[in-house]
Order: structure tokens, then sequence, then C-alpha cells
């Protein structure tokens, strides 16, 4: 048994690491560019380099982090085609997820309702990183809601395109606006307006093409 031991710890380590590295990345405290020193990272976590070389490995895997020889690993930086691009496949996914979600939101939309509160609150307050991540929620929630585990993998993998983007266009939108939207999509999902639901979606996501 204690020869297996350390492998598991070893994995364990390497993914609480990858799992931090992943939420500075979007959240914004590890922007585009910045260079991932293993020796810094390993210091900062309370780790050994062997865990961070891993986790890095995984989050180049996800297209996260770019490693070039002799130059290191930094945080990929998105061009801004790259971010339309995105914004256009996460707006035919959305359509899609909203037009599955109906059904199951029918006369049941509490949690999206609470998500859309917060997201106008923080909107109020100018709080772009709470909206951020409640925008974001609420949005999962419906991706989620489709029931489709394909879809979610998907809308999950444009994540980082679409907080930068939000990062960008902090002074482009006015975001008390901008949210106005989501009331809408809900009546619509509360309703089982399947169509109007996806259509919603599609528009208020377009919106936001660079």
């Amino acid at each position: 048994m204690a020869a297996n031991s350390h492998p598991v710890q070893r994995d364990s380590m390497a993914e609480r690491v990858k799992q931090e590295l992943l939420r500075r990345i979007l959240q914004g405290e590890l922007p585009p560019g910045t260079r991932l020193v293993e020796l810094q990272i390993a210091r900062d976590l309370n780790t050994s380099q062997g865990p961070v070389r891993e986790a890095l490995r995984e989050l180049e895997a996800m297209d996260l982090v770019t490693t070039e020889p002799y130059k290191g690993s930094r945080v990929r930086e998105v061009t801004p085609q790259e971010i339309r691009d995105a914004y256009v496949v996460r707006a035919t996914l959305e359509e899609l997820a909203g037009r599955l979600a109906a059904p199951h939101f029918r006369g049941s939309v509490a949690n999206l309702r609470d998500e859309a509160a917060a997201t106008l609150k923080a909107a109020r307050r100018k709080d772009l990183k709470a909206y951020s991540l409640h925008d974001m929620s609420f949005h999962r929630l419906i991706v989620a809601g489709a029931a489709n585990r394909i879809l979610l993998r998907s809308w999950d993998s444009l994540a980082f395109e679409v907080r930068i983007q939000l990062r960008l266009s902090k002074d482009k939108y006015d975001l008390v606006a901008v949210q106005e939207a989501h009331w809408r999509i809900i009546d619509a999902l509360e309703k089982g307006e399947a169509q109007r639901a996806g259509k919603l979606l599609c528009d208020h996501i377009s919106a936001f093409r660079s």
C-alpha cells in the first residue's frame, strides 16, 4: 500500500495546482502573456516542481498555456479574431441550449432569477469581477439545463476567451443595460418557449462580439 500512496498524493497535488492556476487565469489574476515559472509557483503553493510541471502540461492541453523551448510557459495570448470566433460558436451553442433547456426550466427558474439578480447588483456596483462570475453562472445553468454533456463541455471550453472579452469590454458596454436581456430569457424559459429562449440567448451573446 505504501508504494502506491506517493503517486496518488502526487496526482492529487497536481490537480490542486491545476485548479488553482485555472482559477487565477480565468479570473484575470494571471492575464494573457504572464510568464509561469515552475519554481515560483511551487513556492507560492507550497509544493514541489513535479506537480506544477504536470499541472502546466494539463493546462497546455486545455489551450490555456503555451510552452516554448528555452522560453518556458506563459498564459496563452488571445487574438481579437479568436475572441470573435469564440463568440460566434458560443452564440450558436447557447441558442441550442435555450431550446433544449426550456422544458427543464418551465415553471422553475428560481436559480436563474437568483443569478440574474446577483448579476444586476454587480452591474450597478460596476464590479466587473462579480458581474463576470454571476453572468457566467447564469448562462452555465441554462447550458447545463439542456442535459447534453457534449454541449456543456463545448461551452466550458470557451470560458477563457469569454472572460477575456468581458474584461476588455468593461468600458465599452453599459452592463446594467446588457444584463436586462437575462430577464427576457428567464421569462421565455419559465413559459417553456424554446424557440424564443434560443433566439434571445443567441442575440444576447452576439451583442458582445468585438
